[in-house]
């Protein structure tokens, strides 16, 4: 009988470390939307009634927190963390509900993510303890 000190990481680390790098690429492009809505804060949409003028602030620095957050999970899922394995299993269930809702608008890009948060989930849930033995 084998123990957690002695086992042997599986395949799955591969997976652990693609969920790991594709959170850090992510958040990054999230701090970038972020950044882009903080400093460009005037949203012209057009529409058949007219336009409408929003400011995108608010949302541009919450696209700022998450994304400074999936960066952080990544680095730490990397090295075996387990708060960054807790912030990355937070995150993807969060992405899997807003995909769920925008599913509608983008259902085949809606689909693609989800898959992605799901392969995720399962990396980091079951096999991310693997990644201290790496």
């Amino acid at each position: 009988m084998s123990t957690s000190k002695d086992a042997q990481p599986t395949g799955w680390t591969g997976w652990v470390v693609f969920a790991a790098v594709l959170m850090v690429v992510a958040g990054g492009i999230w701090a970038i939307q972020g950044l882009i809505a903080v400093f460009n804060d005037n949203l012209v949409i057009f529409g058949t009634e007219g336009a409408i003028l929003l400011d995108v602030t608010g949302w541009g620095w919450i696209h700022i927190i998450l994304g400074a957050l999936l960066v952080l999970a990544g680095i730490l899922v990397l090295r075996g963390n387990m708060f960054g394995r807790i912030i990355a299993v937070i995150l993807a269930m969060l992405s899997i509900i807003v995909n769920f809702v925008w599913m509608p608008v983008y259902p085949v890009w809606a689909i693609v993510i989800i898959t992605l948060d799901v392969f995720i989930l399962y990396a980091v849930i079951v096999h991310g303890r693997e990644m201290k033995s790496l």
